[in-house]
């Protein structure tokens, strides 16, 4: 069965996440995914998903940390995509390669259908953006006055 090496961006803006929709001619037709595509040889992941960010919606990023790596087999061969967490650093992104690009609050990214290699970062991602940090707890009797 066929490897694919895939990157893709999770660009955060506020409590916002770009997500893509596959178009109708694409495989997954329909289907939500992060923006990226496959690595080239000689480029590091990172290389790869600034240069099809450029590509594929006319923008610049800054590549943070990894949120996920899966692999996902399709009939078409094993897809391992790896995420990181972006941010645009130029122009606002437009759609090249994709049916609709959109905004999604973090809380409400389970509304859209992901492509199945996407889910697992998609899972994290949403647990990262909503987690409530937490205070340390204040024990009675510890606080010292004055």
């Amino acid at each position: 069965m066929t490897q694919i090496d895939v990157v893709g961006a999770v660009i955060v803006r506020g409590d916002t996440v770009l997500a893509a929709r596959r178009g109708q001619t694409k495989t997954l037709p329909g289907m939500w995914e992060f923006p990226g595509g496959k690595i080239e040889k000689g480029e590091t992941p990172k290389e790869a998903l600034r240069r099809e960010i450029e590509e594929e919606l006319g923008c610049r990023i800054e590549v943070g940390e990894r949120v996920e790596t899966t692999s996902h087999e399709y009939e078409f061969g094993i897809v391992t995509l790896t995420t990181f967490y972006a941010t645009l650093i130029s122009e606002e992104p437009m759609s090249t390669e994709h049916s609709e690009i959109r905004w999604i609050r973090a809380t409400e990214l389970g509304t859209v259908d992901w492509a199945p290699a996407d889910t697992p970062a998609v899972l994290r991602v949403v647990r990262n953006l909503t987690a409530v940090p937490s205070r340390p707890a204040l024990r009675r009797g510890t606080a010292h006055h004055p």
